[in-house]
């Protein structure tokens, strides 16, 4: 079963959508509860979400989903990113699922953008996971941003304006937001407290964050590394995404 919802909070509406069992529908609590973060420009409604979600649940007794927008993401209704923003916004998730789902334990899959932006709470805000899996995370997110600006739009960050960024939905950004993402490197930082409960997985073909940029943050950091062998970077092939799910779902139980 999924349900939409919102959770208000500090003047901030983040739109969730929650996933449990279909015996579960009526169930108010749950003692572990598994968060969902999408990459840029994406959205908590995609079909490996769902999937994820619908193994997990179906597998382990006691386990539910919540799956969020980041700001100017979807169904949020911001309109300009903002990266304080996005880690409020996962604030806001913890402590739903501990304060409301009364979850004991809080889990994170988190992809791409979303797997930058759980990198770094955990190195400015805490962790507050059980275990961390992360698909093809931006360990360099200024870079992996930078990298796809068009010339015109560099031309007026520098000149102090705003430009449109994103796929389906567009959302406004400016310099001070690139120059937030290049003050936060994950590379730069040691991740050697948390190793134990981190897995990484990445597509050795992935077209937007390197392989290899991957491969070294997780060998600096002792960190489990599986890669996927022909995978892009969203995982378009139902196999390689199969393959993701079975193993992050076996790293969470």
């Amino acid at each position: 079963m999924e349900k939409h919802f919102d959770i208000n909070q500090q003047g901030y509406s983040v739109r969730c959508k929650l996933f449990v069992k279909d015996s579960d529908k009526n169930t108010r609590t749950f003692p572990n509860v598994v968060l969902v973060t999408h990459g840029f420009g994406s959205s908590k409604d995609t079909a490996g979400t769902m999937k994820f979600a619908e193994h997990l649940t179906s597998k382990y007794k006691g386990y539910a989903v919540i799956a969020f927008d980041w700001p100017c993401h979807g169904a949020d209704a911001r309109k300009k990113l903002n990266a304080a923003e996005c880690l409020t916004y996962l604030t806001i998730a913890v402590q739903y699922a501990k304060d409301v789902l009364n979850a004991a334990n809080v889990y994170i899959y988190s992809t791409s953008f979303g797997g930058y932006l759980t990198l770094r709470y955990l190195i400015e805000v805490g962790n507050p996971f059980k275990k961390i899996a992360l698909r093809c995370p931006a360990t360099n997110m200024y870079r992996a941003m930078n990298n796809h600006i068009a010339e015109d739009d560099r031309a007026k960050l520098q000149k102090g304006k705003e430009i449109q960024v994103g796929y389906e939905r567009k959302m406004k950004m400016d310099q001070s937001f690139l120059d937030d993402l290049k003050a936060f490197d994950a590379s730069k930082h040691e991740y050697f407290e948390f190793a134990d409960d981190m897995l990484i997985l990445h597509g050795t073909k992935d077209e937007m964050i390197p392989f290899e940029e991957s491969k070294a943050f997780a060998e600096n950091n002792v960190i489990e590394f599986i890669p996927v062998e022909g995978a892009n970077h969203p995982f378009q092939n139902p196999n390689h995404m199969a393959l993701a799910i079975h193993k992050i779902i076996e790293f969470f139980g």
